[in-house]
């Protein structure tokens, strides 16, 4: 039983934080339940920022976790628009940017990721943009869709999903939209050359021009406004606007300020927790994409960015914290729609670790399943305008066992069958 004197601090109010508080009051915790972020909107999801929302389908409000007055309702404390700026682990506090200090008996840290910025010349100009929080996506659903109206340019810098899902969202205002790529195709380091080529042709089709095999060197502006980018091979192209789509950095420098253990670069940095999510202070937890993991299934440590792991890690790490036995062994989901196209991939597959690629159904018409195999055994699955998949592809994740190829590309061969 956990003391109802006991408080609890959650340090970031995204979808993990807001879900681990959610959980706490679901499974009877009666202490206090402090929920801190640095944002002034209440916990959001994150996926329409670059989806529905971004394209003018959801309105703003859509995007909310709950509903603010559910907070004082669920006897949850928020603290918003207030950065963390100090962590002291032996006096069990932590400091706000107001000086405020906290005191926690269970502190969970779910400070999620933060874009990567460009370095070159130019990214103080007013037409670079980022996309990773509510304020940011506010700002560039006006930008695209004054870019449709007047026939405008948006330059792109990198071909991973979040640079590929404003690509769609641009082309759907009618802006003209160059993707600046250092691979030779989109998803490069994510699903393979085997499938990123879909991906080109795809937005190809669209309309989106892309640049592979190059990166930005300079944003070239004049009287503060983007007027082009240019390529380290000389290339320029005509732009009004500028994304940075190259990728998070996990924020974990509170962390590791107050000497918590970190995992290595190989292992995607963020802070080293074990399967219950529990850092090397046995009262500091961690979830969400600032979380590397030891996961029980896969035999490494892992850490995830996408959305599946916030909603499910959250609560996995509230539980921990109120004692249960908890291993959280999920399978890494995704998922992300782009024009007529929607997919689902569970799984993990990274660059060198399968050595071959099985398609069931018809890529040519974007609708198949794909499969990367090590010694025919499935590590991951991405199901492609097919649905109602998900669920057996994780099965057959989670059994490890060979497969017969064949078999696996067989249409006609349930997938259930396969288990």
């Amino acid at each position: 039983m956990v003391d109802a004197h006991q408080t609890f601090v959650i340090v970031g109010a995204g979808l993990a934080g807001a879900k681990a508080a959610e959980t706490l009051r679901a499974e009877g915790f009666t202490g206090r339940v402090i929920l801190i972020g640095d944002e002034r909107d209440h916990p959001y999801e994150r996926p329409p920022l670059s989806k529905g929302y971004l394209e003018g389908k959801a309105e703003r409000d859509s995007v909310f976790t709950h509903e603010r007055a559910w907070y004082a309702g669920a006897d949850i404390e928020l603290h918003l628009g207030q950065p963390v700026t100090a962590l002291d682990r032996y006096a069990k506090t932590v400091q706000l940017g107001d000086n405020t200090v906290i005191h926690y008996d269970k502190l969970l840290l779910a400070t999620g990721s933060e874009p990567r910025r460009l370095d070159v010349p130019g990214t103080d100009l007013a037409g670079v943009h980022h996309l990773r929080r509510l304020a940011h996506a506010d700002r560039l659903r006006n930008v695209l869709a004054a870019l449709g109206r007047d026939n405008g340019h948006l330059v792109i810098a990198g071909a991973g999903w979040i640079g590929l899902e404003v690509a769609a969202a641009a082309r759907g205002y009618g802006a003209e939209v160059t993707v600046v790529e250092a691979e030779p195709t989109p998803l490069h380091q994510v699903i393979g050359p085997e499938l990123g080529q879909i991906f080109t042709e795809l937005h190809s089709a669209h309309g989106v021009r892309f640049h592979f095999g190059a990166r930005l060197t300079e944003i070239i502006g004049q009287d503060g406004m983007v007027l082009a980018a240019r390529t380290d091979d000389g290339e320029e192209h005509p732009a009004h606007d500028v994304l940075a789509a190259i990728g998070a950095a996990p924020r974990s420098a509170l962390a590791e300020a107050a000497g918590l253990e970190m995992a290595d670069r190989a292992h995607g940095g963020g802070i080293a927790v074990d399967a219950s999510l529990r850092t090397s202070d046995p009262h500091i937890y961690a979830a969400g994409d600032v979380a590397a993991a030891a996961h029980p299934l896969l035999g490494t440590r892992l850490r995830v960015e996408h959305w599946a792991n916030a909603l499910n890690g959250g609560p996995a790490a509230a539980r921990a914290m109120l004692g249960q036995d908890v291993s959280y062994d999920r399978v890494p989901y995704f998922f992300s729609d782009q024009y007529d196209l929607g997919l689902e991939y569970s799984g993990w597959a990274p660059p060198g670790s399968y050595d071959e690629v099985i398609i069931r159904g018809d890529a040519g018409k974007r609708e198949f399943i794909a499969f990367w195999l090590k010694d025919r055994r499935v590590l991951a699955g991405m199901n492609v305008n097919v649905w109602d998949v998900t669920e057996t592809i994780q099965e057959i994740i989670r059994e490890r066992r060979q497969h017969d190829p064949e078999a696996l590309a067989d249409p006609s061969v349930p997938l259930d069958s396969l288990l």
